[in-house]
């Protein structure tokens, strides 16, 4: 039902995540981001605590050993799947036994990617490919790169509806936190064209936030 990957850019220590789905709403449940911790991605028959649990778990510790407290603590942790990134850029996942259909995950420094009910088994691979091969871009676009190549590979066995990426910076908020929580044919494409209309203002808000009276104007009707 679902593919996803978290990453770390190594020039900005940014991290992000992104996940699409079959099903509704996928990143409300699947994605979680905390700045300067890492990303966790809790996915298949979702357990969203895992999540929060894990990104607290990473605050202390690397990938791996927050990957084995959680698993060592979960309930019905043969039916989760879970990747993880931490702070340097380490990765963990893991697929219980009960993960639907044809699962698979891969890792590297700085990336991580999962799935389930795959068309294919090098499709996590594909997107670690996709996402290493520009070292340059902003984080939101590899990480869409990313994505755009797992469709390519074949995606899921059926049409993906939903999709969502969430970026965390140097801020306790969310750099971007975007969801196209239903599209009938293409919510990738249409997350991609949220994330460009956004790229543009997104520091602007975070500037807004801290201090408003050095912010660029608002371009809203009445804004003097």
């Amino acid at each position: 039902m679902t593919f996803s990957i978290a990453a770390r850019c190594a020039r900005t220590g940014m991290f992000g995540i992104a996940v699409s789905s079959s099903s509704p709403s996928v990143a409300a449940r699947c994605a979680h981001a905390r700045a300067g911790i890492g990303a966790v991605a809790t996915q298949n028959i979702t357990d969203p605590t895992l999540g929060p649990k894990g990104l607290d778990l990473l605050a202390e510790l690397s990938a791996t050993d927050a990957l084995t407290l959680l698993k060592r603590d979960a309930e019905h942790i043969d039916y989760r799947q879970i990747a993880l990134i931490d702070r340097e850029g380490r990765t963990a996942s893991f697929s219980g036994k009960n993960t639907l259909g044809l699962h698979a995950t891969a890792e590297s420094l700085n990336a991580v990617a999962a799935g389930n009910l795959l068309s294919g088994p090098t499709i996590p691979q594909s997107m670690l490919d996709a996402f290493h091969a520009d070292q340059e871009s902003e984080l939101g676009d590899r990480i869409l790169a990313a994505m755009k190549a797992a469709l390519a590979a074949g995606g899921e066995e059926g049409p993906v509806h939903s999709a969502g990426m969430i970026l965390v910076d140097d801020v306790s908020w969310p750099f971007a936190d975007l969801r196209v929580d239903w599209h009938d044919t293409d919510p990738i494409g249409a997350l991609e064209h949220l994330w460009q209309l956004w790229k543009p203002q997104a520091r602007d808000y975070i500037t807004r936030a801290l201090n408003p009276s050095t912010a660029p104007a608002y371009g809203v009707p009445g804004d003097m």
